[in-house]
């Protein structure tokens, strides 16, 4: 389990995939991230080349967020596939990601942190560039959904710039 001033960041179990469902789901989620089946969150879930994490407010314990991350070891390359955060403004997302910044850097001993966002995600990305990710490039026309072709931003953070800041 990750500690943050506001935040208990811990592994996901099947009873949370219903909960990372609607946070996916959600009106104000849906248009920057692919939604899971459950069968598909319960494999990530399974599987130890992934992690996903819920955000609970520690507080209450309430489930605020959640994050998917692929991880290669051999390559010490930390992936973040997709984070969420539920409730808007409030710091959730900088925290979740100075946490698993310091948690992929720190702790794992990653070489590489990296992640795609859509380009109208402008939230998204100003947190990213604002914790010091690079904007490496785009992947044009790399995903297809329901509102046609979308193009993919990559931010990537490597060891020895985490280090530096």
């Amino acid at each position: 389990m990750i500690e943050t001033k506001g935040l208990y960041i811990m592994d996901a179990t099947e009873d949370d995939i219903e909960s990372i469902i609607d946070l996916e789901s959600h009106k104000d989620n849906r248009d920057f991230v692919w939604i899971g089946t459950y069968e598909e969150h319960k494999a990530e879930i399974e599987d130890e080349s992934h992690l996903v994490f819920v955000f609970r407010r520690r507080e209450d314990y309430f489930i605020v967020g959640y994050a998917l991350i692929r991880v290669d070891f051999k390559s010490e390359v930390f992936e973040l596939r997709r984070i969420i955060v539920s409730h808007k403004g409030l710091g959730y997302g900088r925290e979740a990601m100075t946490a698993l910044l310091k948690y992929a850097f720190e702790e794992m001993n990653m070489n590489r942190f990296w992640l795609d966002v859509y380009p109208h995600n402008r939230i998204g990305i100003q947190l990213y560039e604002n914790l010091g990710l690079k904007r490496e490039g785009v992947l044009r026309q790399s995903y297809k959904s329901e509102r046609g072709y979308m193009d993919q931003i990559i931010y990537s953070m490597l060891r020895s710039e985490y280090f530096k800041k």
